[in-house]
């Protein structure tokens, strides 16, 4: 059955700080994204065309944390991070701390399809980007305003900040995190990828979850994830592949794995955010131990659903 479910972050979003025209603009952003991947399973494409695709509207959306909208570095600049899971080829390929590319999410496809490897990182990984003819853009392009002064925030304060931190309730267009996608397709195969910009006032090239196969992506012929949340937790857990292990090893369902990953081993850890998960059924699962995670899905059964809170 085909099924698609895309996520925009986890976090503190109150609605006390989410105007209703802001709220309007995100969820158009979650149903044009919906609309791409899923408009490639229902043309009988792949799982993983369908996936890159809504991942690559949201990176060109300023309202998220990857690609055009990625938070700044301590530094000033910007450095992203993307993955892609293939379930029925346990194929992967992924970058981490890439500067120039437009889509960070079709580098990790490039790395998957044109090398041996799994993960390239900076300055490697836009070497081969550019090598390939990848779209890439000054800095300038992927420059916003608000994460400027969200940087300044976090520079002042000392800290390094989640992207999915409270927001100031004077700023209605703080912008949400991390994006991603699974999708099953029309032939049962599955996959996932996730892109992000990381955290604000990162430091020392600090790495999170979402490059890391199995930590924040994964994919086999059993269930596709993608984790948006504190990555340094999302690691320790081992979270993206410990929901397949659930599933193999204690014959849980979708459902009940990701609940237990995410509510019962990362929630009592300190280790908020959410998941989405797919199955080869065309079950989804998107559970979060936060306020609120941007999320939409839609399957061959059921209309798209839209939802933050």
């Amino acid at each position: 059955m085909l099924a698609l479910a895309i996520h925009g972050g986890a976090g503190t979003i109150a609605r006390a700080t989410l105007t209703p025209a802001a709220e309007t603009q995100y969820r158009a952003a979650l149903q044009a994204a919906l609309a791409t991947g899923y408009a490639v399973l229902a043309g009988g494409g792949p799982a993983l065309d369908a996936v890159e695709a809504a991942v690559r509207s949201l990176e060109d959306c300023p309202l998220f944390n990857a690609g055009r909208g990625a938070v700044f570095t301590h530094e000033g600049h910007h450095e992203m991070d993307a993955a892609l899971a293939c379930g029925h080829t346990g194929r992967a390929g992924a970058v981490a701390g890439v500067r120039q590319v437009q889509n960070p999410i079709r580098a990790a496809r490039l790395v998957m399809d044109a090398t041996e490897h799994v993960l390239l990182a900076y300055p490697g990984a836009d070497e081969l980007a550019l090598e390939h003819g990848l779209p890439v853009q000054p800095p300038a392009y992927f420059f916003t305003q608000q994460r400027y002064d969200q940087l300044q925030e976090a520079i002042a304060a000392g800290r390094m900040q989640l992207d999915h931190a409270a927001a100031p309730a004077a700023d209605p267009n703080w912008k949400k995190g991390t994006v991603g996608a699974v999708a099953c397709d029309a032939r049962g195969h599955l996959a996932a990828a996730t892109s992000t910009g990381g955290m604000t006032n990162k430091r020392y090239a600090r790495i999170g979850d979402t490059p890391i196969i199995g930590a924040g992506t994964w994919a086999d012929a059993r269930c596709a994830i993608s984790c948006t949340g504190h990555g340094e937790y999302f690691i320790r857990a081992v979270a993206a592949h410990d929901v397949a292990c659930l599933m193999e090893y204690r014959g849980l369902s979708l459902a009940e794995a990701t609940r237990v990953v995410v509510h019962d081993k990362l929630a009592p850890a300190g280790g908020e955010g959410g998941l989405i998960a797919v199955d080869a059924l065309g079950n989804l699962a998107l559970p979060f131990n936060s306020e609120g995670m941007y999320r939409a899905s839609r399957t061959e059964q059921s209309e798209e659903v839209t939802a933050i809170y």
